[in-house]
């Protein structure tokens, strides 16, 4: 007698209970879908065991990166290996960044983000301060102005100016007067503090504070005039001149016109007390309208030593 088996009733696929959903005991049981995510290889993307690619353009789009030329202005220190360096940009205006590591000895790019230095740097936008990713070399300034007392100041001077201009607005014109003064003082082709006072004539000119050299400041009457008031512009007529103001002499007014234009041939050629009269003008002028003091311009040297040239 062959022996029966009891049948036993497969509940259907709505009859289940969920195990992700209890409440819903009559609705059909269906598991979620996975969750893409991104595999250990770039490139690709896994959604369950579809493997799909995906746009590499459109994933460092995201990534807040910039490439900049860059003039070192100051550097302060960070913790225990890091540094603040301030920055002069082309492009971006004046930039303070966090290079990480730059103090230790085995960091590759410490030595290229030295003041007076020009790089070709990379970095990456953060909240209040950028991260320096990446720095080439692109100007070594720094080791031949520091080997002489006279560069190293003026240069200092001139960086100082820099930082303190670039605070409201920085234009590309500002970063490559600077590289060049800065690359005049490194090959010493002219006397370091006539470059400074070019500097400076040229870069307040830039700023929108160019002074009279010719028509007086306060009445734009035509000249010739003789009295330089720094608080008034430059050069004032009789009327305007302030009782007691300095009058200067006809050479060092030409002299302070060819420091704007860059006639080095007329520069050079200028005797030390032509040269002296017009720096202390050029830096009386420059600190009333920068409203601060330039602290370096204190330790400016006037003597035409023979190292200078």
């Amino acid at each position: 007698m062959p022996i029966m088996m009891p049948m036993i009733a497969t509940p259907n696929q709505s009859s289940r209970r969920c195990p992700w959903k209890p409440e819903a005991n009559s609705a059909p049981c269906t598991p979620p879908s996975p969750t893409p995510r991104r595999s250990a290889h770039s490139g690709m993307v896994k959604s369950g065991s579809v493997t799909l690619p995906f746009s590499r353009t459109e994933d460092n789009r995201r990534v807040p990166t910039y490439r900049d030329e860059v003039v070192i202005l100051r550097t302060h220190k960070l913790g225990e290996a890091d540094r603040i360096v301030t920055m002069l940009s082309r492009r971006h205006g004046k930039v303070r960044a966090v290079a990480k590591g730059v103090r230790r000895t085995s960091s590759k790019f410490g030595s290229r983000l030295e003041p007076f230095m020009v790089a070709d740097v990379q970095l990456y936008q953060g909240r209040s301060l950028d991260i320096v990713q990446q720095a080439e070399s692109l100007g070594s300034y720094g080791t031949d102005i520091a080997a002489h007392y006279d560069r190293f100041t003026s240069a200092n001077a001139m960086v100082e100016t820099a930082d303190r201009l670039s605070d409201s607005e920085a234009t590309p014109e500002q970063y490559l007067l600077l590289v060049g003064g800065l690359r005049a003082l490194s090959r010493g082709e002219h006397v370091p503090r006539s470059i400074l006072d070019s500097y400076l004539l040229r870069v307040m000119s830039l700023s929108g504070w160019a002074p009279s050299l010719d028509d007086c400041a306060r009445c734009a009457a035509p000249g010739p005039h003789s009295t330089f008031v720094a608080q008034l512009g430059g050069l004032v007529c009789v009327n305007d001149a302030p009782a007691g103001s300095p009058r200067i002499a006809e050479r060092t007014l030409e002299l302070l016109r060819a420091l704007i234009r860059g006639d080095w041939e007329f520069i050079d050629a200028a005797s030390p007390a032509e040269s002296a009269a017009a720096a202390g003008l050029v830096g009386a002028y420059a600190q009333w309208h920068l409203e601060r003091g330039i602290r370096s311009l204190s330790h400016v040297s006037d003597i035409r030593g023979e190292g200078a040239r």
